[in-house]
């Protein structure tokens, strides 16, 4: 079935879909991760995007129940190269055609993955429709300009969870808040408690916490810091998450009333949220780094990390404020990876060290968050 991707600046691309009929709008951005696409289909940080997958050949090890990263598939529609149908992996249990059908997503392919993302890298980030409903591509171009962007959208209140839930025994599971806050040195079960915001968390960040003997709560996004400190918590770890870092003042508000309280974490959006509690301006990006290899320094440890990354705004190191430092740097951009307030026992990284898909070199940084719990405690 023939599709027409059509971008906001008038060019156009055509491909087919593999998963019926159907029309798509969003930000289009590429992604260079070479495997784990059903972890980058259940990232809640691509709501609102259409990804473009640049390794030619994606569904060839299928989807299972255990790689998913949140409740859902959150991205807009799904661009390939090459669909293949014939899967082949002994954990697999459905094809990726299936999988985006039963989720209502476009599977889109036969198409010039390589020319989108040369597009995509000369002219940035923009807005696009595909559609195999409309054939005319001017009407689809006008409809890609009067679209809405990224840039002053709260999308995370759409991926954010309602419930408060632990994570026990591999899933999730909801609680209720105790009415009687418990001292922060008495741990439930033994274990640190960890206030997780949602800001469109993925699930092996809640692994990783519980695999070194936490217990992570996670609250929506619109809790309040009475709320989060209801539970005595012995940190705070702000999430990944969509859009536009600058259009979530009230995130920031709830994390700069945190701040000296508890020690804070923050990955990706949870990195630009805490810049911002810090007094930090965020700006977007021309394309962003959306992949499995971007190459980061450890100004600390003089260490190359290679990071999975997801987004498409970062924190404007010209205003970062007195006692705040820059940890990390992207060896491609030289842009900010990674902040400091020692003084505020926070911390945070615009990658993700929950190495889902990705790397296993910056897992360590869950490590140092516990240890400056440890610290901040004694």
């Amino acid at each position: 079935m023939k599709a027409l991707i059509a971008f906001e600046d008038g060019k156009v691309f055509e491909g087919k879909s593999f998963t019926g009929p159907g029309e798509a709008v969003g930000e289009v951005v590429f992604n260079t991760a070479m495997t784990g696409y059903q972890e980058v289909l259940t990232d809640p940080s691509y709501k609102g995007q259409i990804v473009t997958m640049t390794y030619p050949l994606i569904g060839n090890y299928g989807v299972n129940s255990q790689d998913i990263e949140s409740s859902g598939i959150h991205l807009e529609a799904f661009v390939m190269r090459e669909y293949e149908a014939e899967y082949s992996n002994w954990r697999a249990e459905k094809s990726l055609k299936d999988y985006l059908i039963e989720n209502g997503k476009l599977g889109i392919h036969q198409v010039d993955t390589r020319a989108i993302t040369r597009h995509i890298r000369l002219k940035g980030a923009m807005k696009a429709v595909i559609s195999t409903e409309i054939s005319d591509p001017e009407e689809l171009v006008r409809r890609a300009k009067e679209a809405p962007g990224l840039e002053g959208r709260d999308l995370v209140k759409e991926v954010t969870t309602k419930n408060h839930y632990s994570w026990i025994e591999d899933r999730p599971v909801e609680i209720i808040l105790p009415t009687k806050p418990s001292s922060p040195n008495q741990s439930i079960n033994n274990k640190w408690r960890i206030a997780c915001i949602d800001c469109g968390l993925k699930f092996n960040q809640l692994r990783l916490f519980v695999k070194r003997g936490v217990e992570p709560i996670v609250f929506p996004c619109t809790a309040s810091p009475e709320e989060i400190l209801s539970i005595s918590p012995h940190g705070c770890f702000v999430s990944n998450g969509p859009g536009d870092p600058a259009a979530l003042q009230y995130i920031v508000d709830t994390v700069r009333s945190l701040l000296g309280k508890v020690p804070i974490f923050g990955i990706c959006l949870g990195h630009q949220i805490l810049g911002q509690a810090l007094g930090a301006n965020t700006y977007k990006l021309k394309f962003g780094h959306h992949g499995a290899n971007q190459p980061v320094k450890d100004l600390e440890t003089g260490k190359i990390e290679i990071t999975s990354q997801n987004h498409g705004f970062a924190v404007d190191e010209r205003t970062l404020q007195d006692g705040v430092k820059v940890t990390h740097v992207n060896l491609n951009d030289n842009t900010v990876e990674g902040i400091e307030a020692k003084d505020l026992c926070a911390f945070s990284v615009q990658y993700h060290p929950e190495n889902a898909p990705g790397p296993h070199d910056s897992e360590y940084l869950f490590d140092r968050f516990l240890q400056k719990i440890r610290t901040f405690w004694e």
